[in-house]
């Protein structure tokens, strides 16, 4: 009897401990089992938060592939946290602010909207509708990232409010030719506005972390008004912006060429920018190898995300292969040295960068800015970027 019973208690630790063959689950299981990317903060305040809009993107794809539940069950909670039952957003998140961040949670209650019907978030993404209406831009067009970041546009702002910007024109005004422009104008501004062109040093023919268009930023260059160095989780966030913004364009609409011009002229590059040895990308991309440089885990899954992503749905053209080889590389860096197993069955991830202080383009925004910032573990914004590339990597297998 007694060794029957060790059998037993010994079987079903086994299966506590067992992590899920798929890192995609094991991955967003782990955040949520931490109680992350719930629309509320570290001490359980209402927050609207970009990280846990796209975590609760990946979620998304989670339950529409698997069925389960619980992860949609996750997605309205978190909403639920930071949308009261009259549609007003809450959680610290004021309009006349002027912040593009929060508008990554507005896809999440467009598709809450669509999957149970309450009005509640229909109205809370009218409001993130309105708030464009307003929102300061450059003399060109360009939305500010943040009001009180005057004439400045950041990689990471595309992100943030353009796939929203996108959603809600395709949902509710498909035929709004002034907005579909806009939409493209957005990504077309922050393109031409910093790309690196050839005679800059260290050219990798990538993006720069944001511009200031009226040049008065200690970092702006005398040409666009361009930051000194490439991030690589600006350009993360831009390319995932890339791969997501060409599912909701139609292809019929003159913005759809244009957008995927400009991914296929950075797909290439951001491949080649990879380091050879690892497969993974450097914090600073412009200063690889430089002392205090290292490899950061946020910014990796997300290029492995758009790449697979774009080769997948035939945006990008593979021939050789060597997009998804590359891709497939870095996955393996990742799943080798940032996954961590713990012995309740969660894993840690590691080497992300934080956030807000790097993500500020408000000090010097030279490499010292940069690699003088500490990472964070289970950092939501590179967990839930390693949800997004195991999906896509877990599709490839399969």
């Amino acid at each position: 009897m007694l060794c029957d019973l060790t059998l037993i208690l010994v079987t079903l630790a086994s299966v506590v401990l067992a992590r899920p063959q798929s890192y995609a689950v094991w991955a967003a299981d782990s955040g949520i089992a931490r109680g992350q990317g719930n629309g509320l903060d570290t001490r359980g305040r209402a927050i609207v938060s970009y990280e846990h809009g796209e975590f609760q993107w990946g979620l998304r794809q989670l339950y529409e592939l698997t069925g389960n539940q619980t992860y949609f069950h996750y997605i309205v909670e978190g909403v639920d946290n930071i949308v009261f039952d009259n549609g007003t957003v809450h959680g610290s998140y004021t309009v006349t602010d002027f912040v593009l961040d929060p508008l990554r949670t507005g896809p999440t209650f467009l598709y809450l909207y669509e999957e149970t019907g309450k009005s509640k978030y229909k109205l809370a993404a009218d409001i993130f509708r309105g708030q464009l209406n307003a929102h300061p831009r450059t003399a060109q067009g360009q939305f500010w990232h943040k009001l009180k970041y005057p004439n400045q546009g950041w990689l990471d702002g595309v992100y943030m409010g353009e796939i929203f910007y996108a959603q809600y024109t395709s949902r509710f005004q498909p035929d709004n030719t002034t907005a579909w422009a806009d939409i493209t104008s957005q990504f077309q501004l922050m393109f031409e506005n910093t790309i690196q062109n050839a005679t800059a040093p260290n050219n990798t023919g990538l993006l720069y972390h944001g511009y200031d268009f009226s040049h008065k930023q200690v970092w702006a260059s005398p040409d666009r008004g361009h930051s000194p160095e490439v991030w690589d989780r600006a350009l993360g966030w831009f390319s995932m912006a890339l791969v997501d913004i060409l599912e909701v364009i139609s292809t019929t609409n003159p913005g759809h060429n244009t957008i995927l011009d400009i991914l296929r002229t950075l797909a290439p590059r951001i491949r080649d920018a990879a380091d050879p040895a690892t497969g993974a990308w450097w914090l600073v991309i412009t200063q690889p190898g430089r002392a205090k440089n290292y490899f950061e885990s946020s910014g990796t899954a997300m290029f492995v995300y758009a790449l697979l992503k774009a080769v997948r749905l035939g945006y990008v053209v593979d021939n050789d292969g060597s997009i998804v080889a590359a891709a497939r590389k870095a996955y393996a860096y990742m799943t080798e040295n940032w996954v961590v197993s713990n012995s309740d069955g969660t894993m840690n991830w590691l080497n992300t960068v934080i956030d807000p202080q790097v993500g500020s383009l408000d000090t010097t925004g030279d490499f010292d800015y940069y690699v003088s910032q500490p990472t964070n573990l289970n950092d939501l914004k590179g967990l839930a970027a390693f949800v997004l590339a195991s999906l896509e990597y877990e599709r490839l297998q399969n």
